[in-house]
């Protein structure tokens, strides 16, 4: 089930969702969060890091078909 929350970090770039997900480990490395807090700032950012980590494998998966389709190029323009 998806939440409002989780709509809105799924719409984040790889550069966004990085950059606040320093800022909720420096939240919680603070240790000024009440626990609910904390837990709040927990859940945000495992969605964040989730979102960094479909971007990654997104981006691998990229360069791997690149990789598989540029000796099959290579061979046909020699």
């Amino acid at each position: 089930m998806t939440t409002p929350a989780s709509d809105a970090v799924a719409e984040l770039s790889y550069e966004q969702a990085r950059d606040e997900l320093v800022r909720v480990v420096q939240a919680l490395e603070s240790g000024g969060a009440s626990l609910e807090e904390s837990l709040a700032l927990w859940e945000r950012g495992n969605a964040l890091a989730e979102r960094c980590e479909q971007w990654l494998q997104g981006a691998k998966a990229r360069l791997d078909a690149a990789r598989a389709t540029a000796p099959a190029e290579g061979a046909a323009e020699a």
